[in-house]
């Protein structure tokens, strides 16, 4: 994948400098808006993730962990963490046997708008594409920022998410893995299937949606926060996902598209279970009842970024307009490649 196109000071900074050697890097002063709404600090927090994942073509694997670089993630990652946890604040701790009741208590209290509704009854074909193209940053890694939560934890709570992940990565079949079924979905929408090909279209909160799951998973004093996410995206796939599919076939296509969404209804239905109790219910129980305020926690923020994109989808809809960033006729060299019946 290609370094992306910088949005502000602290990308640009960091695009320049992965671009070669590794040196030193000078402090970017911090964010004056939003910090979930921001685009240079949310590209830039995606651009420092990423390394810890594929990395970029071209960039030396020293920038992974070279000090300079950290700190000037660690910088970002604070105020994106502040800014969460002024989102959402820390719900009061709870006895390990009532995890999952919290959890579906957080579920219930979502009264974000409804994306799924609207992509089975109402979107057009390039609505649908559009919103196939923001989730892509998240479905073509789909388990991995979970799967970081499995060297930190033992017995019961451990074998629940391999349980979980197993499923997620197609049972050690290629063709079963759900990022790879979703870029069968892709491909089947003449969309670009390759990882991060929409990268530089995706608005910060898309960007944001997926650093979250990174700032849980890759540090270790959130492992609750992380199994929160999880167990709250398998407790509320179901429906949505059931939707998704349906409205595919509203529009007209088949079965290699909607396999992916298909797999998640039955998949997820099994999936809650276990998160709910065996993973987080366990986890809560065997790490003591003060780890449940980060278990909610990591729930509830998902959720509420999840309806500030909800928001962002419909309202830019609404007004007849694109939800995705203005396209650059030469980011990636890849943007909305292969349109439908081209």
């Amino acid at each position: 994948m290609e370094l992306p196109k910088p949005r502000g000071p602290l990308s640009a900074t960091l695009v320049d400098a992965l671009a070669g050697p590794p040196r030193t890097l000078l402090p970017v002063a911090d964010s004056s808006g939003d910090p979930l709404a921001d685009e240079d600090l949310q590209l830039a927090l995606h651009i420092g993730y990423e390394l810890h994942y594929r990395g970029f073509d071209g960039v030396d694997d020293e920038w992974e962990w070279h000090p300079s670089r950290l700190a000037v993630h660690q910088a970002a990652e604070r105020q994106f963490e502040a800014a969460l946890r002024e989102l959402v604040p820390m719900p009061d701790p709870v006895a390990a046997a009532d995890v999952p009741r919290a959890l579906t208590a957080v579920m219930e209290a979502d009264d974000a708008p409804s994306v799924s509704k609207y992509l089975m009854g109402r979107a057009t074909l390039e609505q649908f594409r559009e919103f196939v193209m923001h989730r892509s940053i998240y479905h073509q890694r789909e388990a991995d920022p979970h799967t970081w939560a499995i060297p930190r934890l033992g017995g019961r709570a451990k074998a629940a998410l391999v349980e979980v992940q197993a499923d997620e990565y197609g049972g050690g079949r290629v063709d079963r893995m759900h990022a790879e079924l979703f870029r069968t979905t892709m491909r089947e929408l003449g969309l670009d299937a390759t990882y991060g090909a929409y990268l530089d279209r995706a608005p910060a909160i898309t960007l944001a949606i997926n650093n979250l799951m990174s700032l849980f998973g890759l540090n270790r004093r959130l492992l609750g926060a992380i199994l929160g996410h999880l167990a709250i995206y398998e407790m509320t796939s179901s429906l949505p996902n059931r939707r998704y599919g349906n409205g595919l076939r509203r529009l007209g296509l088949g079965p290699d598209a909607t396999r992916f969404y298909d797999e998640h209804v039955e998949a997820d239905a099994v999936h809650e279970q276990i998160a709910a109790h065996d993973l987080c219910g366990t986890y809560c129980a065997e790490a003591g009842p003060e780890q449940s305020s980060l278990v909610l926690f990591g729930a509830a923020a998902a959720l509420a970024l999840d309806a500030r994109f909800a928001g962002h989808l419909l309202d830019r809809w609404a007004a007849g307009g694109s939800s995705l960033r203005a396209q650059s006729s030469t980011a990636n060299g890849r943007l909305l490649a292969g349109a439908l019946g081209a």
